[in-house]
């Protein structure tokens, strides 16, 4: 999954520092005519979450109520971890699928889009 992103740096922040995921790899240096690059993930993990950012064409971003990254823990919310999201730039919100709200917490990213942290359980 890729997006567009106001400040990766702000991304960053609460990708890494407050979710916890990894940074697998950034851009590190300006290039005239390409997107920075941010991608993101969980350690060991066969997927990654990629947020772009073009100073010269900026894209503002347009999240819906329903665009989520939704993140299965099989355990309960951690308050210390939506703390920590929230510390990062996160806003703690009600989710608008009222589903979310039961099994889990929505945290809007500093670019407004949603993650939701949900207690259940990913089964195939």
């Amino acid at each position: 999954m890729a997006r567009p992103s106001r400040d990766l740096a702000a991304a960053e922040r609460f990708y890494v520092a407050g979710l916890g995921l990894e940074v697998i790899w950034r851009t590190t240096e300006r290039v005239p005519g390409e997107h920075d690059l941010l991608m993101v993930g969980p350690p060991g993990a066969a997927w990654h979450f990629e947020l772009t950012h073009d100073p010269e064409r900026p894209i503002e971003p347009t999240p819906t109520p329903d665009d989520l990254f939704v993140v299965y823990l099989g355990a309960p919310v951690d308050p210390s971890l939506v703390d920590r999201l929230v510390a990062h730039g996160g806003t703690k919100t009600p989710a608008h699928n009222p589903y979310w709200d039961q099994y889990g917490v929505t945290v809007a990213d500093p670019d407004g889009y949603f993650l939701v942290l949900c207690s259940r359980d990913w089964t195939v």
